[in-house]
């Protein structure tokens, strides 16, 4: 099960560097609705689309290459074969995932949370079933969760567009398919690679201590323990990265909207929240850690050996709440590129090499990674809460409205004209 866990993970990079181009559709798109230029958020989002479905195309080949990339790094070639097999059916998901990543960010910037919660309902409906068929009634295994999640995302990306085109909610912000979509890849651009890099340096992270997890001795019991960290870590993450995703609408909108006041109010708001639902989740995870390791195995080594990395999970959790919540307001305030050095120092610096050394060096193994990875993070959660309690809010708000209102001053000396292709 954790040779799978593992292999099924390396396609995660690639996702992760399409979620961080479309985090700067939060900055382009947050602000402009707080400015009322609300023509812009349907431009925005196609010039979103095209960058990200161009995207895919390199990543698409490089997954043909996945099992001689990861044997040419020392990996095991049974996961190397699991991975590549896994990383082919995924490609047609790769695709979905750009065009959902911009269309939740389209309505995500708006404020409109329910068309999301109920469209993913129904996908996660669909989901579960199929999956099961596909892997298990049809033996397909790691082939059938490939394409479960595929045909899941594709559904998902049929729903929400048709939510768009047929909803009153969406009038004011649908915009006519035009050059200026073309002609705004440049800006968004300017945002979404350091976006996509500030991602990419936080996430890789995670899979090059999965990679160093591999070359540990007994791999299997060690690649079992930290299997199930990422497992318990990923699924919380969801909670912060939703409340992140709050702080990013509500500092873009205020922002692009001339309200720094409301946007300093935001913050404090969602930190709060932030700090109460971590100290809970992770009182009530410490509380009956040493039962929690049998959810996940039955293994008595394994369970044994999980119980003791519970307080590091526990302060993993507390930090991510953080890291969502912060990170977040960096996308809304438009940030990426500080992101992107603060992820680097805090992670290639500072976390990776300490978790080799204690891994590798101290002997501490699979914890010694933990530990490395878990000082990155607290680095980096640092710097964000120094980079956002010293910021001149009214100084943000001054460069969003710039930053939305200068193209309607290149538009007035060079009019751009349209076509009938409406989202």
């Amino acid at each position: 099960m954790s040779f799978c866990f593992l292999a099924s993970r390396l396609p995660l990079p690639s996702f992760a560097s399409l979620l961080g181009m479309a985090g700067a559709l939060e900055t382009l798109c947050g602000q402009a609705y707080g400015a009322q230029q609300y023509q812009k958020i349907g431009v925005y989002t196609y010039s979103c689309m095209i960058c990200l479905l161009l995207a895919c195309f390199p990543i698409s080949i490089v997954w043909f290459f996945t099992d001689k990339l990861l044997i040419s790094i020392g990996q095991d070639p049974s996961i190397s074969s699991i991975a590549r097999k896994y990383s082919l059916f995924l490609i047609p998901n790769l695709f979905a995932h750009a065009i959902l990543q911009s269309l939740m960010r389209y309505l995500l910037t708006q404020s409109l949370i329910l068309p999301l919660l109920f469209c993913s309902l129904a996908t996660l409906s669909f989901h579960i079933p199929i999956c099961w068929l596909l892997v298990f009634h049809f033996n397909l295994k790691v082939v059938g969760a490939a394409l479960a999640l595929g045909m899941s995302y594709w559904l998902n990306v049929i729903l929400l567009g048709l939510y768009i085109v047929f909803s009153p909610s969406c009038n004011k912000t649908q915009a006519t398919f035009s050059m200026e979509a073309i002609s705004s890849i440049g800006k968004f651009f300017r945002l979404a690679i350091p976006s996509a890099v500030m991602v990419c340096f936080e996430w890789w992270s995670y899979e090059i201590i999965l990679l160093l997890s591999g070359l540990l001795p007994n791999p299997k019991v060690e690649a079992s323990v930290l299997s199930i960290c990422f497992s318990v870590t990923y699924l919380h993450y969801f909670i912060p990265y939703g409340l992140g995703a709050t702080a990013s609408t509500r500092v873009s909108n205020e922002l692009g909207a001339g309200n720094p006041e409301a946007a300093k109010v935001a913050v404090k708001v969602v930190g709060v929240l932030g700090i109460i639902e971590s100290v809970t989740v992770s009182a009530a995870l410490f509380g009956c850690h040493n039962m929690l390791g049998y959810a996940f195995t039955s293994d008595t080594q394994i369970a044994n050996h999980i119980a003791s990395f519970w307080p590091l999970i526990c302060l993993s959790i507390l930090i991510d709440s953080f890291l969502g919540i912060l990170s977040g307001v960096a996308r809304g305030c438009g940030w990426q590129r500080v992101g992107a050095y603060v992820n680097l120092g805090s992670y290639y610096i500072v976390g990776i090499p300490m978790a080799a050394v204690l891994a590798f060096v101290v002997h501490l193994r699979v914890k010694g990674l933990w530990i490395g990875l878990v000082s990155g993070a607290t680095l980096q959660s640092f710097l964000f809460a120094l980079i956002t309690t010293f910021t001149n809010w009214h100084k943000q708000a001054l460069k969003a409205r710039e930053r939305v209102l200068e193209e309607n001053t290149r538009q007035n000396l060079c009019p751009t004209s349209d076509s009938s292709i409406q989202l």
